[in-house]
């Protein structure tokens, strides 16, 4: 096997040319000819030039490189009000950012700084800079969410292409923006969208690190996977010994050197990780909020405890109740949780393919030079997909279906780079036994995927067996079909990737055109019964996983297609289609428009542990009245019953509690003395805590707080909702 390190002076782009899509040759060599002047002629223009991309790549790089990115952020950003405050609980956060430097530091839910999320603040930071610049909306919060993601298909991009073909790169990318539980994290205010962006740059800087044993891209790789630290802690670090073992494998350097690269790489993340950390420890307790979903108002408790271990062994005191099925109390854990009901439609459409792939070219490439990139590149992408994907499926503890929007990168360029290995190696029986197992294992289980909801888009399935089984029969015998025609190979590879890429397409748009808002939302269709699945994401849209308004099926009455809803242009009028039509007529329904909704049940009051609480205009009113005299408007157990009262009337709310209404803050004590010193207007009743299965905290201070005011006030009646007046 060929080694595709450059030579000591070799310029880095050396490998950034294209590969003939019809030559069987290693992945990353070159057909070019050497890059040189333009053709005779005036030079093109600047913008030309932006189109044109490199004078080295094919007419058709660069073009189709920004289709792409322009698809992914119509999909993206189409109609992303709809949704309205997706996850009320991280809006609620953002408004107070807006409002109070201290919060958005913090990360407090409210602009008095009572207590933070139960998460750290880095991915709050460019919505609240958004909301501060533009307007507190639902666009100025969700759209940084959504410019991420075409970010992480960039970045796919980018990494491939710097050692494989443009036809990987550009595989790789779509493989992300085309997979479902990307399409809805990137249009939610989860923190995610921005943690799969980091990891997806961190990989990058390790593949530009591995090229030269360049010191600087690991520092960067390492500041990258730090930062995903204050993203969403302990998950960030899932992919550090992945990338850590491949550099100590696969750079062109000496192994002392390597070993001292690695620890620079370990202390840069450790620095950039730690510098807010040490910021919170060193802070006095007195100065800032309260660290929500600790028990004990400590940083290290919730990094080492509700958002850390606690997630892989099941200890996690205060955390909301999970289900009472067998593995955990939050679903069947084990190898194959990837692919069960609750998990499978979010992003395994390709998974079982990929590995199989990567596995086959793994062992084509195992007796290559030790820094053989085309090995290391599989090992490095394909491990961190195996290393999360195996930590998610045996946690025990608190772990939603939409975690995995963290394999989508790691997913597009594993897809990318085996795909395109195994086709240059076509004209070998081994490729094409890899090609055909690969498609095999993805046509099988779309096929089972599929028929978990087999009311949805019935024809889809049909086409899925019989375009892959020809597809399957076409790759095992490409060298009959190549000496016809190279036409009749592209008719293969088309054939190939539409029948792996069109559930997943189906898929994602449905997800892209749904509407979501509460704290665990899920990919359309949803073949779960748990938490997830309709518009809400609260429970599951409907039988079979259809969703609330859509035609019965999915399918196309009388031969043309009802509308997306709120999804595309018309929406509102029941009229919206694709942008230039849809083959065969309107484009079909996904499901109802109708904005955001509460996750459990519809109608205003109080919110439930994992839906946002609905306020009205005579509530409003009421915490509007002399705001300015309070240091919180009113409290009411759980943040996310704090949430839809704080959005609505725009003033500060305590949450009781904090997200699950089980933290220790405020004890009865403190919340006696708050209302004595006049600091807090109305206590509204109806919040809860403890989420379904009541798991509780240390403490039951919220029960003790609300027990308290009913003895001591009076209660009245406001818009339906139960208001105690703590200043009467």
């Amino acid at each position: 096997m060929t080694d595709l390190t450059p030579a000591p002076d070799a310029p880095v782009g050396v490998l950034d040319r294209p590969v003939d899509f019809d030559a069987g040759m290693h992945a990353g060599a070159s057909t070019a000819p050497p890059a040189g002047d333009w053709p005779p002629g005036p030079r093109p223009g600047r913008v030309a030039r932006f189109v044109r991309g490199k004078e080295s790549d094919a007419p058709w790089v660069r073009p189709a490189l920004l289709a792409l990115l322009a698809a992914t952020a119509v999909l993206y950003l189409w109609d992303l009000g709809a949704s309205g405050w997706g996850n009320s609980f991280y809006s609620a956060a953002v408004q107070a950012g807006t409002k109070s430097w201290k919060a958005f530091f913090f990360g407090s839910s409210d602009a008095s700084n009572f207590i933070t999320v139960d998460k750290p603040p880095a991915f709050l930071w460019p919505m609240e800079i958004s909301a501060r610049i533009f307007g507190l909306n639902s666009w100025s919060v969700l759209a940084p969410q959504a410019l991420e993601g075409v970010a992480t298909v960039g970045l796919v991009y980018l990494s491939v292409r710097r050692w494989f073909s443009a036809q990987a790169a550009i595989l790789g990318g779509a493989v992300v923006a085309l997979t479902p539980v990307a399409a809805l994290m990137f249009r939610y205010n989860n923190p995610d969208a921005m943690l799969a962006m980091l990891l997806a740059g961190a990989l990058y800087a390790t593949m530009r690190g591995l090229e030269r044993a360049q010191t600087k891209w690991l520092v960067l790789a390492g500041a990258l996977v730090g930062f995903g630290f204050i993203t969403k802690m302990m998950q960030a670090f899932l992919i550090l010994p992945v990338m850590a073992v491949v550099y100590l494998l696969a750079a062109p350097t000496g192994w002392w050197r390597r070993v001292w690269q690695v620890c620079l790489m370990g202390v840069s993340t450790l620095v950039a990780a730690g510098w807010w950390v040490a910021a919170v420890v060193l802070t006095p307790a007195a100065d800032r909020p309260y660290v929500g979903g600790s028990q004990d108002n400590s940083i290290l408790n919730l990094i080492f405890g509700y958002n850390g271990f606690g997630r892989i062994t099941g200890n996690e005191t205060g955390s909301v109740g999970g289900g009472t099925v067998a593995g955990s109390m939050w679903g069947p854990t084990g190898l194959t949780r990837l692919f069960n009901a609750e998990f499978g439609n979010m992003m395994s459409w390709l998974l079982p393919g990929a590995l199989v792939m990567g596995a086959v070219l793994l062992g084509i490439t195992i007796r290559a030079r030790r820094t053989d990139r085309e090995r290391a590149a599989l090992l490095l992408w394909g491990g961190s997909l195996v290393s999360t994907g195996l930590v998610i499926s045996l946690a025990q503890g608190i772990i939603h279906p939409y975690y995995l929007v963290a394999l989508a990168a790691p997913l597009g360029g594993l897809v990318g780079i085996a795909t395109m290995g195994l086709w240059q190696r076509r004209d070998r029986l081994v490729g094409r036994l890899g090609l055909a197992a690969g498609l095999a294992a993805t046509v099988v289980w779309t096929y089972v995927l599929l028929g978990r909801t087999s009311d949805w888009f019935p024809a889809l399935r049909p086409f899925v067996a019989v375009a892959g089984t020809l597809g399957v029969v076409a790759i095992l015998a490409l060298p009959l079909l190549r000496s016809v025609t190279k036409l009749a190979v592209g008719l293969v590879a088309a054939l190939g990737l539409g029948a792996a890429l069109a559930a997943p397409l189906f898929s994602t748009v449905a997800t892209a055109a749904t509407p979501h808002n509460g704290a665990i939302p899920s990919v359309t269709p949803s073949a779960a019964g748990g938490f997830g699945g309709g518009p809400g994401g609260g429970f599951p849209g409907g039988p079979g996983g259809r969703l609330p308004g859509a035609f019965a099926g999915g399918r196309f009455p009388g031969g043309a297609a009802p509308s997306f809803g709120r999804g595309f242009p018309g929406a509102g009028t029941g009229t919206g289609g694709f942008p230039g039509g849809f083959p065969g007529g309107a484009a079909p329904s996904f499901g109802a428009g109708g904005g955001a909704r509460r996750a459990f049940g519809g109608g205003g009051g109080p919110g439930g542990i994992l839906g946002a609480s609905q306020s009205n205009a005579a509530l409003n009113r009421r915490l509007q009245s002399n705001a300015g005299h309070y240091t919180w408007a009113a409290a009411t157990v759980s943040a996310n019953s704090a949430a839809g009262y704080q959005l609505a009337s725009g003033e500060p709310v305590m949450a009781i509690g904090g997200f699950n209404g089980t933290d220790p803050a405020p004890t009865l004590a403190q919340f006696e003395k708050y209302v004595a010193q006049g600091k807090i207007h109305f206590f509204i009743a109806g919040g809860r805590g403890g989420g379904p299965g009541g798991a509780g905290g240390s403490s039951n201070d919220a029960s003790q707080i609300t027990s308290w005011v009913e003895s001591h006030y009076t209660a009245e009646t406001v818009g339906g909702v139960t208001v105690y007046d703590l200043t009467s």
